[in-house]
């Protein structure tokens, strides 16, 4: 089995519903994003997937989610925006035109960190 991971970055702001506390309230976070892929198979290149496609790819997503405030993206509407929300939101997104992707995991803080992944049946 062969791993490839990129990370990647973006600022946005955000407020979790139906939470008690001072994430209730808007405030930002300079989210960290790692992207997994794995495979068995490599091209003729001897590669899972090119670093740079995986990038580009992952930074379509980032750029329509940085400096926004994500409760008012379409797709969040009505949605807490958790890092456990968006890491899901990355991964499908990625998915759509990726089917290695694996695993994507967002840091809100140096500490905290949610993931994505689909078990194996």
């Amino acid at each position: 089995m062969f791993e490839v991971k990129i990370e990647t970055h973006f600022s946005s702001a955000h407020h979790l519903l139906n939470y008690k506390g001072k994430c209730e309230n808007v405030h930002g976070h300079n989210w960290k994003i790692e992207v997994t892929a794995q495979g068995c198979e490599l091209d003729k290149s001897n590669i899972l997937i090119d670093f740079k496609m995986l990038k580009k790819l992952t930074n379509e997503i980032i750029e329509y989610l940085d400096h926004k405030d994500l409760n008012e993206l379409e797709e969040f509407k009505g949605e807490s925006p958790s890092s456990e929300f968006i890491a899901k939101f990355i991964y499908y997104k990625l998915k759509e035109k990726i089917k290695e992707i694996s695993r994507v995991d967002v840091w809100e803080t140096e500490t905290s960190r949610a993931s994505y992944f689909e078990l194996e049946e």
